[in-house]
């Protein structure tokens, strides 16, 4: 099992920050290409909904990666200071607002999300990438 975790402060620059260190933690653990994308990309959401959504003045956000090496499972999580009311996934896609996509793309990018209260008062938002690959399906496989 091999872990990263790092706080991290509720701001833009922070956001920008937890993408980086993530993209550079799993170079490190040499993942996929693929699989590295995915993870940035779920990173750069859920930390950026930290930051925006999640952000108590003084208090900070807690990115978490834990890599699985028997089962191949990656999970990203993202912990905040403002717990009140857990994230939920907007039902209409269609909608052009300028915001209120971001965990539509988490849930398309992960194999599994979710939400749990982090007492006392934050939320935690995971999310789990499978490093295994997937079986393909179609006529030119």
């Amino acid at each position: 099992m091999a872990t990263f975790a790092q706080l991290l402060s509720s701001t833009r620059r922070g956001a920008r920050l937890a993408r980086l260190l993530a993209t550079t933690q799993l170079r490190a653990w040499d993942l996929s290409p693929e699989v590295t994308e995915r993870a940035e990309q779920i990173v750069a959401e859920l930390a950026a909904n930290a930051a925006l959504h999640g952000r108590v003045q003084g208090r900070d956000f807690r990115l978490a990666l834990t890599f699985d090496t028997t089962t191949g499972l990656l999970r990203i999580a993202v912990t905040d200071a403002k717990g009140g009311q857990l994230p939920v996934v907007p039902t209409d896609s269609t909608t052009y607002g300028e915001s209120g996509r971001g965990l539509l793309l988490v849930g398309a990018l992960a194999d599994r999300w979710g939400t749990e209260p982090h007492p006392p008062g934050g939320k935690t938002v995971w999310a789990e990438v499978s490093t295994v690959a997937r079986p393909t399906s179609g006529l030119y496989e």
